[in-house]
């Protein structure tokens, strides 16, 4: 099975899983931050969805030091172990989806995309599945083999790459969480606010349609990060605050035909876990 793109719609994925012999594998990515990760999967699901924790499944413990954020990338054996629990084999096509807007969804999109895995997002996330929905615990996948691969560094950054390269031209570090946040206004999660000096603010929710909650298209998306002084030859380094919601710039970077991002894993939550790095607060 190929896809089409980086994101596919609610009726490619239908008539996917109604090819015979299809192996197609919906992953359920949501997150919460205030109620039980699960709960919104059990409340109703796609039918046959899978569900992925994104703090057990996508991410290792955090370090006492909180060095490399709030979510770490697992190891390459743990995720391939939790691949191959929720039934995704090595030539397994995924499709991810969330309930916010791909915000959570993403990082599973960008850790198999980054490994070379077939995998999509569904444009629009469950709210744009038309239905039925399935409630309670969805089936258990016969288990298949996800063979473990080192995480590329090509496809990553870290914080001492961060120092270097934030103010190089042709480079431009994107942060995506929201203006208030990165503006050091208002910050509801890490205990430092503002953001890291020479980033460039370009809010997730920016990436997708207000109306439909779908990926804007290519050309709006290109002039957006035009807007921000991104074009065709820079270098683009996205961030959140723990490396997940990031991921859906390098998603937007994929529909978009610009080139491929890398993720600041650690993002804002691990820069300020040194207290000697520099913060910035205020628009730039």
């Amino acid at each position: 099975m190929e896809f089409p793109g980086p994101v596919v719609d609610a009726e490619w994925v239908r008539r996917a899983l109604e090819e015979p012999g299809s192996n197609l594998v919906l992953a359920d990515a949501r997150w919460y931050p205030d109620r039980p990760r699960r709960a919104g999967y059990l409340e109703g699901h796609i039918p046959g969805a899978v569900y992925v924790d994104v703090d057990e499944d996508l991410a290792a413990p955090v370090p006492p030091d909180r060095r490399g954020g709030r979510h770490p990338l697992p190891t390459p054996q743990a995720f391939a172990g939790a691949m191959s629990r929720l039934g995704i084999g090595d030539d397994t096509p995924v499709v991810a989806y969330d309930d916010a807007g791909g915000s959570t969804a993403a990082r599973l999109w960008w850790m198999l995309w980054a490994l070379g895995h077939p995998v999509a997002m569904l444009d629009g996330g469950l709210h744009a599945w038309p239905g039925p929905r399935e409630a309670g615990e969805g089936r258990i996948p016969p288990r298949a083999v996800f063979t473990s691969r080192p995480w590329p560094r090509e496809a990553m950054v870290d914080a001492e790459q961060i120092e270097r390269l934030r103010t190089e031209p042709g480079t431009a570090l994107v942060d995506v969480r929201t203006a208030e946040r990165f503006r050091g206004e208002r910050e509801p999660i890490d205990p430092v606010a503002g953001h890291i000096p020479g980033a460039r603010n370009v809010p997730w929710v920016d990436h997708l349609d207000s109306w439909t909650g779908c990926f804007r298209s290519a050309e709006e998306l290109r002039l957006r990060y035009a807007e921000a002084g991104v074009g065709d030859a820079t270098a683009v380094i996205a961030q959140c605050g723990s490396g997940v919601t990031a991921c859906i710039a390098l998603v937007a970077l994929e529909v978009a035909g610009l080139p491929a991002g890398r993720l600041y894993v650690g993002s804002w939550s691990d820069w300020i876990s040194d207290p000697s790095r520099a913060v910035a607060v205020g628009e730039i």
